[in-house]
């Protein structure tokens, strides 16, 4: 329910403007509560593409930096970028998983270029927000989000075992490490409360790390040396390399989340108590996702995406202001830029990371799962929609060589779980809709098909039981 706004001539509650001595302590409660997401994706990142130490610190300065100018432009606005609500940005897991998924598959170089790619996408369907956004209903968005969870887990699972042929390969010590780090997670999920159970992540990445420093199942060595300012890396990965069929996982996606801000946006407007215009406020927040994610893929990132993460914050404390997450935002930058800090971080062992991560994307797929429970899956047409596009999502997952036959844009089209299962779905859903529709005697097939049926086939059945 949308609360009333204030009087006229009364500052609304998400413009004002707090004194230092408040704003300071409620801009680190909104970065404490958002800083696991950052953290844990770059070190997923960096053990996966075997990162050292250096290159992983200087990915999390980078990843800092930008989710605080992003959380700055949705806070404070600059002309038409940014929607001036108390939104933070974030790295998206789903994003980083696919990001993952196109530089294991085709190289960094190529991850790059599809990031920039698809930020380039989204920035430029957004005057046909409106026809997209019906393309990626609730089903549909099930089907992608539990894919992409489920293809993950793969990778978190190797960061554990380690890649195959190397020394320690699967050793028990790692495993260990890793479910340690699990039930330390799980731990605080159980025991933290509020804002704080948003942070069990890091600190259970924090507790993994001092488990394996303490009973020497695994190493802490950050790096050393270097100054006290730490710079973002432009282009780390080499000069970005542009294949579309490469990037139609991440292309794909960057029109799924127009569905998802539209529902963030509503909520977050809700909540500070601001009328809701999706009209014009959601191409704003994509807007502002499309420019920060575009600086992100010549820097390293993958797609950077406003998250509504922080309103509980707002919702505990019944602070609205924007400017307490702006405020989150100088701060996200400020920490980017420490360059001991960013080393530190850089030193946590893979396994720690591994059973995180293995968190993480469970929960994205309980999160897919979700929103198909919520489509009505009982329902004839829509179990067979899910059962078809789940099924040429995980062909690639169960038989990796079901493909190999076919030519190479074939290939990473349907080899990619999550693109194949999105299209079977997007193309499908509407299809058994129109038919369920017809079948039942309710849409607009069977609206034209009783119009145009002689007078006494569509009579009222109980006067048509009385006629001789």
């Amino acid at each position: 329910m949308t609360t009333a706004g204030p009087g006229a001539g009364q500052v609304h509650p998400v413009d004002e403007r707090l004194p230092l001595r408040r704003l300071a302590p409620l801009s680190a409660q909104h970065v404490l509560a958002m800083v696991a997401a950052p953290v844990s994706t770059v070190f997923l990142t960096g053990q996966a593409l075997g990162l050292g130490p250096g290159r992983t610190a200087s990915l999390l300065s980078a990843t800092l930096v930008l989710c605080g100018a992003g959380t700055l432009l949705q806070s404070l606005g600059v002309w038409k970028v940014g929607v001036r609500l108390p939104f933070v940005m974030l790295p998206g897991g789903a994003a980083t998983a696919l990001f993952l998924q196109v530089a294991k598959d085709h190289g960094p170089a190529t991850a790059t270029g599809s990031v920039v790619l698809a930020a380039a996408l989204l920035g430029a369907v957004l005057p046909f927000y409106a026809r997209i956004v019906r393309l990626f209903p609730p089903l549909v968005m099930g089907v992608t989000v539990l894919l992409i969870g489920i293809g993950m887990i793969k990778v978190g699972a190797q960061l554990v075992t380690g890649r195959a042929g190397t020394a320690g390969y699967a050793a028990p010590s790692g495993v260990v490490l890793a479910a340690a780090t699990i039930g330390c997670t799980l731990l605080l999920l159980l025991l933290l409360r509020g804002v704080w159970r948003q942070t069990a992540v890091l600190f259970g990445m924090a507790a993994g790390t001092v488990i394996a420093v303490t009973t020497g199942l695994g190493h802490f060595t950050p790096p050393g040396g270097g100054g006290g300012l730490a710079l973002p890396r432009l282009l780390p990965y080499g000069a970005p390399h542009f294949d579309v069929p490469a990037a139609l996982p991440l292309l794909v996606f960057s029109l799924t989340t127009l569905a998802e801000i539209t529902g963030q946006t509503v909520l977050n407007s809700e909540t500070v108590g601001r009328a809701s215009d999706p009209g014009r406020d959601v191409p704003r927040v994509a807007g502002t996702d499309a420019l920060v994610s575009l600086f992100g893929g010549l820097f390293g990132t993958s797609l950077l995406v406003t998250s509504s993460e922080n309103i509980g914050i707002v919702r505990l404390t019944g602070v609205r202001s924007r400017f307490v997450t702006a405020g989150a935002g100088a701060l996200l930058v400020l920490v980017g830029l420490l360059a001991p800090l960013s080393r530190l971080l850089a030193g946590i062992p893979a396994p720690v990371v591994g059973g995180s991560s293995l968190v993480i994307y469970g929960i994205i797929a309980v999160m897919g799962i979700d929103m198909l429970a919520r489509t009505a899956p009982g329902a004839t047409a829509n179990s067979a929609v899910i059962a078809l596009a789940l099924t040429a999502g995980l062909l690639p997952v169960v038989a990796p060589d079901i493909y190999q036959g076919f030519p190479g844009w074939a290939r990473t089209v349907l080899g990619s779980g999550v693109v194949a299962g999105t299209l079977i779905a997007v193309l499908l859903h509407p299809l058994f809709r129109r038919f369920a529709e017809r079948a039942a005697g309710t849409g607009p097939g069977a609206t034209r098909a009783r119009e145009s049926a002689p007078r006494d086939q569509v009579a009222d059945p109980v006067v048509r039981r009385g006629a001789p």
